[in-house]
């Protein structure tokens, strides 16, 4: 007989660089939120309640199901299926369902709300069938008035994005599982569950654009209220790969069950590695919310503008490209001097993030350095402090690219983001003999654009 893997510590812990990360990858537009119905509590007749088994025991009154015997707290499928065991119509339970909601008007939930003020999610998907979350997005965004772009999913009628991501010209509100309708066209049974796990998963039903979305993008799967396989079963259809294999974008679940499940859990710490589980829905979004409102006062240019917006990097270095080696901590001021370089038209690239490990990684570096046009490596009181880790590595292979070039030719061009002493400095001798350049907070200046452009001209000449 098989016993229950412990699961005393099941997942990584959400620690400050988890969050710090999380953070980077939402400000890059990198992450997509799938919201369940955990996070919808609304205000009723009877005070606040989960409006979904507050929904249960409307239609279960509509369709003259006795709830008694029934499980509690009482769901939609439960009514269902003790509706068609009476035998009645499947369909009249879509539009009496409908009729609820019509007749009345909840006020988006406080966490919905707080998730549409996160101005860096451009892209929602919901497994909900109900108007909250676009409603949400609409007051926070667009003064209350009709202005995030609804789509609804059905296995008979495919709809996908209008374009990629970083060509939506509005908030987009997915619905994967539905939208409320008087038709059979949203889950509101196990039945119909399974109907749309079938259809998404087929290779003429898949919305395209969404899953390459998902495939490729930090997901935040907040409130869900996946049992152990179907929650097993979406994490494979999002990420359309095995979940063992390595991959380098995150999941994180952040609901009131998984903690609980410790079959799940298990699964989760063994198979999918790179997945995290946060415990509590609403508290997750509060935490996120005020962590990303305290980033947002931002860092002013050097000219005393707004800052530049930071394009993250290609997932592959473009030719010729200015790589930029640096440590995770100092990832906002690289953001910054990325942006200034990009807004001087220049190329640059650097790995977004770290893996830090395996032997395809440590060539794929190794091979973007013995090809990039110059080599930034970006210094500070972070470096001084880590005396192990890769970015030292790359330093290495530049100054081993150096060895094999003319006297005098140009390559590293060491630049310091803070006070850290050019003679203490913790680099390779090579780095100290050529001009370390001080770039406050990684704000480029006028100056050492200048001196790049400078450099891209004598070499073009």
């Amino acid at each position: 007989m098989s016993t229950l893997p412990a699961a005393t510590d099941p997942v990584p812990s959400f620690d400050e660089d988890a969050w710090d990360d999380l953070l980077n990858y939402i400000e890059e537009h990198r992450v997509i939120p799938i919201i369940g119905p955990d996070l919808l509590r609304v205000q009723t007749e009877s005070g606040l309640r989960p409006l979904y088994v507050w929904l249960a025991e409307k239609l279960a009154a509509r369709l003259s199901v006795d709830p008694v015997g029934l499980p509690q707290p009482l769901t939609l499928n439960d009514v269902m299926c003790s509706y068609l065991g009476q035998h009645g119509r499947r369909e009249e339970a879509y539009t009496r369902l409908r009729s609820i909601m019509r007749e009345m008007h909840f006020e988006p939930p406080r966490p919905l709300r707080q998730l549409a003020q996160i101005t860096d999610f451009d892209l929602f998907v919901t497994t909900t069938f109900d108007p909250l979350l676009e409603n949400a997005v609409n007051l926070e965004r667009y003064g209350g008035q009709p202005g995030a772009e609804v789509i609804a999913y059905t296995p008979n009628r495919v709809a996908d994005l209008p374009s990629e991501r970083a060509n939506l010209s509005r908030t987009v509100v997915y619905h994967l599982l539905g939208r409320l309708s008087a038709s059979p066209t949203y889950v509101l049974s196990d039945e119909d569950m399974l109907e749309f796990i079938c259809a998404l998963q087929s290779e003429h039903l898949t919305p395209e654009k969404l899953f390459h979305e998902l495939e490729h993008s930090h997901l935040l799967l907040i409130g869900s209220d996946f049992s152990n396989w179907l929650a097993r079963l979406f994490l494979r259809m999002a990420k359309r790969k095995r979940l063992s294999d390595p991959r380098d974008v995150t999941e994180v679940f952040a609901d009131d069950h998984t903690l609980q499940d410790g079959r799940l859990v298990a699964f989760l710490q063994q198979v999918s590695v790179r997945t995290r589980v946060y415990g509590g829905a609403e508290t997750f979004v509060a935490e996120l919310h005020q962590r990303w409102s305290a980033r947002q006062a931002g860092v002013p240019s050097a000219n005393g503008g707004a800052p530049l917006r930071f394009l993250p990097p290609a997932r592959e270095m473009p030719e010729n490209a200015i790589f930029i080696s640096y440590a995770r901590e100092d990832l906002a001021s690289v953001q910054r001097l990325k942006a200034g370089m990009d807004a001087a038209g220049m190329t640059t690239w650097f790995d977004l993030d770290r893996l830090e490990g395996g032997d395809d990684y440590d060539r794929k570096i190794r091979a973007n350095i013995a090809r990039c046009s110059y080599f930034v490596p970006v210094i500070s009181a972070t470096t001084q402090h880590r005396f192990e880790a890769y970015f030292r590595r790359e330093w290495s292979y530049a100054v081993d690219r150096v060895r094999n070039m003319a006297g005098g030719a140009v390559f590293i061009l060491p630049v310091c983001i803070d006070d850290t002493p050019e003679s203490a400095a913790l680099v390779p001798d090579h780095f100290k003999a050529v001009h370390m350049t001080r770039l406050s907070g990684g704000e480029p200046t006028p100056e050492f654009l200048r001196r790049l452009q400078d450099l891209f001209s004598g070499r073009s000449a």
